[in-house]
Formats: structure tokens, C-alpha cells, sequence
């Protein structure tokens, strides 16, 4: 099967298959509107937020998007690195038998 040239694979772009819809709702269920207004302060976010008008708003302004992309990116380095954290240090005893994480 042959490649579009118009659309070369991407390997090393984390973003590649990722819709700004999956993007914005991950960040709203992360941060919630309130907080995801004072991280990327535009008004789709602070004032009536929905993800329809947020979608809206992103799509017509690249600065914006740009922001919002970062901010995502952000969030799956996080993410990631509790994973790995998780995975390579287990819960240590603590005080009267109780566990804690390190």
C-alpha cells in the first residue's frame, strides 16, 4: 500500500492521531474548567465553558491552540512519569504498620 506524501508518518510526534476534541476534554476532566481557566486564561474557558465553544474558539486561533497543545503534552509527561513511579517503587511501611508512598 503505498504513503501519501501529503500525510508522512509520524512517529516521533506525540500529538500525531490525537483530536483537539480528546485533548480539550482530557484537560477538563484533569484540571476542570476553573483551573484550566487559569492555566490557558481565554475566555472559552473561564466564561460559559463547553467543550463545543472551546473547540470553536481553538480551531480559528493558532496561539491559543498552541497553548493548549503544550499544556496536554504537559499533562501526558505527568502522567507518564507517575506510571513509572509507580511501577519502579512500591508502597514503603510506615508508622505502625501503615504504607505510604516514597
Amino acid at each position: 500500500m503505498p504513503t501519501d506524501p501529503m500525510d508522512p508518518p509520524q512517529p516521533r510526534n506525540p500529538l500525531h492521531g490525537v483530536t483537539l476534541e480528546a485533548m480539550v476534554t482530557a484537560l477538563q476532566a484533569h484540571f476542570g474548567w476553573a483551573a484550566l481557566g487559569q492555566e490557558v486564561p481565554i475566555r472559552c474557558f473561564t466564561s460559559e465553558p463547553s467543550v463545543a465553544s472551546s473547540l470553536k474558539f481553538l480551531r480559528k486561533t493558532p496561539w491559543a491552540r498552541a497553548k493548549v497543545e503544550s499544556l496536554y503534552l504537559w499533562l501526558c509527561r505527568e502522567q507518564a512519569r507517575q506510571v513509572r513511579q509507580a511501577g519502579q517503587a512500591g508502597p514503603t511501611p510506615g508508622p505502625a504498620g501503615v504504607s505510604r508512598s516514597p
